[in-house]
């Protein structure tokens, strides 16, 4: 190599790198991924040049976005701020879904409450259009205080939801039971806040108070390694595509600790699980609720 041509060399691998930081933060980019799907522009707003956006809710409207790309398994990562003070009345959702009525879809869901008593966290599962699986729990730190990243794996055995990487809730496949699963319907991300108060607090006996809006929650730090789409083929299908990065999601299940973790959570913090609700299945608990729900 002559000594002239080492600026150019220098010069070259700078570009490269500068390349792939751009390409590693533009997938956190809300800009890039995402549209906004209501309540324009005056209540979902995108800031810091795509690295945070908020939703609003006033008596008017709430607000909402989806992602641009579908998914077809894989791990997808948000940190959520949630409404604060009282939120009564009030849901922050993020959740992926397909579309048509026997859609899949599976959910995160954040019922508020009065100044001063827990959220509610509001898991489902819905496959081939059929949902009733719900779990819900009390969260063990404020979620309006500071940023949580709430993850959803899904992949062809399971689908796992974690709050700060601790396993909450696990629903595995047992097709081979005759109880749908979501394998094969893309699905785009979706998070919305807007008013439920007549059943998301209390069931629905403390309403909202528009007094205390507009009501806003915040996100950033979206990440996707997942298999995205392209209406033919997932991204996965190619062994030469870099869209998986780490692929650990793809078989990834409970480990002793994370076993621990989840029957820690819902030992000390789920208040309502359909598989423990006899009075609503008087004819007998779905199949999927005969296996246990930590392994």
């Amino acid at each position: 190599m002559s000594p002239s041509s080492l600026p150019l060399m220098v010069l070259l691998s700078l570009l490269v790198f500068a390349t792939l930081i751009i390409g590693s933060e533009s997938q956190g980019n809300f800009f890039d991924n995402f549209d906004i799907t209501f309540g324009g522009n005056e209540r979902a707003k995108i800031l810091n040049g795509g690295q945070q956006l908020t939703l609003s809710l006033d008596k008017n409207s709430g607000s909402g976005f989806r992602s641009k790309k579908e998914y077809l398994f894989g791990r997808i990562d948000m940190q959520m701020k949630l409404v604060p003070g009282n939120s009564a009345g009030t849901v922050t959702t993020f959740y992926l879904s397909s579309e048509g009525p026997n859609h899949d879809e599976i959910d995160f869901e954040f019922l508020g409450n009065v100044s001063g008593q827990p959220y509610t966290v509001h898991t489902n599962v819905f496959s081939q259009g059929k949902g009733n699986r719900e779990q819900q729990f009390h969260l063990w730190f404020d979620p309006t205080k500071a940023f949580h990243t709430y993850s959803i794996v899904w992949n062809r055995q399971r689908i796992i939801f974690m709050v700060d990487n601790i396993p909450i809730r696990v629903f595995h496949n047992m097709e081979s039971m005759g109880v749908p699963f979501p394998t094969n319907q893309p699905m785009r991300i979706y998070s919305s806040l807007w008013n439920a108060d007549d059943w998301a607090t209390q069931g629905g006996l403390v309403k909202t108070d528009w007094s205390q809006a507009p009501f806003t929650a915040s996100y950033r730090n979206f990440k996707a390694n997942a298999c995205i789409w392209s209406g033919t083929q997932s991204s996965c299908a190619s062994t030469t595509t870099d869209s998986l990065q780490d692929g650990a999601w793809q078989d990834q299940n409970l480990d002793a600790a994370g076993r621990n973790r989840i029957r820690w959570v819902q030992s000390k913090f789920m208040v309502y699980n359909y598989c423990s609700d006899l009075k609503r299945f008087p004819q007998g608990l779905p199949p999927e609720c005969k296996r246990s729900r930590f392994l």
